[in-house]
């Protein structure tokens, strides 16, 4: 059968799906994809405030002994307000096709169904790993979805993220890691009093002042062959004090650091604590791990995904671990994983729009992928 990716992405596009998504959106994909031969199957994980997540998980297997993954999500950011038109009515205008979810993902999961359509199902196996929450928390997703193919026994030989990688033209840049994302938030006590009266208060910010000071003044590492230097950003600092005339009983901060593969999260939490605690002994430190940096080093997935864009495009692309962060910080603990997709210049804004050639070359791209990764 023959797919047309504009149209199934036009019909995933018109389902909103804010995250956490469930429902509409699982529906058309799964109604493309069962046609193809697909095997699909749907659960539901988590509950409010971070679910429910649907999943999916869509396998057809085939002759070949190879089994090639794709991942991606189906969930999108909020459109928020001054869009030309609906952010859920998608329309073609001109040669770009826009709506929300256009490029970050949903144009790359129609993409991936059309060039799946358009090989034989004789090649190898094939399967898509699809979440509703990678916008969000991530809790709910990828990961339950990673659990639920292992008690399958669902272990694709390597991966595809749909991510838009691409920059400034399709084909330009392919992700082969990620640093890793760690927040961490600090709260230091005081004792709350008149600043009239200094000597029965404990002022908190000074302390947490010290505190900020001595973490800006760390510097983590000077980058590497592949990963660009870690950095501490600081995201909040609050007190919360309305008076003019009262010493606050509390100070915190919340900060991200965005690190290298030289480091480890629970590493990094360690050091801001010993950092706090050397200022202030009573200061609380949180720190929440949203994933470890990992890298898959240039082998033969990158390679047939460079041979399958030059095919199309004429282009190198680069190998790079830029950016954010994405569900293949969970997916690289099964097999070599890399990311690639679309431009991203429209991704997470207003009227975010794909090129409707893009759509169709990103397709033949995938399919080029297919074509070199199930021979083997």
């Amino acid at each position: 059968m023959s797919l047309d990716p504009v149209d199934l992405a036009t019909a995933l596009i018109a389902a909103p799906s804010v995250t956490p998504a469930t429902g509409v959106v699982f529906d058309v994909l799964e109604a493309a994809l069962t046609p193809l031969g697909f095997s699909v199957e749907r659960f539901i994980d988590g509950i409010e405030p971070d679910g429910p997540v649907e999943n999916l998980l869509a396998v057809r297997a085939g002759g070949g002994p190879r089994h090639f993954g794709f991942a991606g999500h189906l969930d999108v950011v909020p459109p928020g307000v001054g869009w030309t038109g609906d952010a859920f009515d998608p329309q073609v205008r001109g040669d770009l096709l826009y709506g929300r979810g256009a490029v970050d993902m949903k144009g790359a999961i129609a993409a991936f169904a059309a060039a799946a359509a358009a090989t034989p199902q004789a090649a190898g196996t094939i399967s898509l790993i699809i979440t509703g929450d990678e916008e969000g928390p991530a809790i709910f997703g990828t990961r339950a979805l990673m659990a639920h193919m292992d008690a399958r026994g669902v272990r694709p030989d390597m991966i595809v993220v749909g991510e838009p990688t691409s920059v400034n033209r399709l084909g330009d840049m392919v992700k082969i890691g990620r640093r890793g994302s760690v927040n961490i938030w600090i709260d230091v006590p005081g004792t709350q009093g008149h600043v009239a009266y200094p000597h029965l208060a404990d002022n908190p910010i000074p302390k947490l002042v010290k505190i900020l000071a001595a973490i800006d003044a760390v510097a983590l590492d000077e980058g590497n062959d592949w990963f660009q230097p870690s950095n501490i950003e600081f995201t909040d600092v609050e007190v919360g004090n309305g008076a003019t005339n009262v010493i606050p009983a509390s100070a915190r901060a919340r900060l991200s650091i965005r690190f290298n593969d030289a480091h480890k999260g629970a590493d990094l939490v360690a050091m801001i604590e010993g950092i706090a605690h050397g200022i202030e002994p009573g200061a609380r430190v949180l720190g929440k791990i949203s994933g470890e940096a990992f890298l898959t080093p240039p082998g033969e997935l990158s390679g047939l995904v460079a041979e399958a864009i030059r095919a199309e495009t004429g282009l190198t692309p680069d190998m790079s671990t830029t950016g954010g962060t994405s569900d293949a910080r969970f997916l690289h603990a099964l097999c070599p994983v890399v990311e690639f997709g679309l431009t991203n210049a429209t991704m997470h804004k207003l009227d975010e729009a794909v090129a409707v050639e893009d759509l169709h070359r990103l397709t033949a791209i995938y399919r080029g992928i297919l074509v070199r990764a199930l021979a083997g």
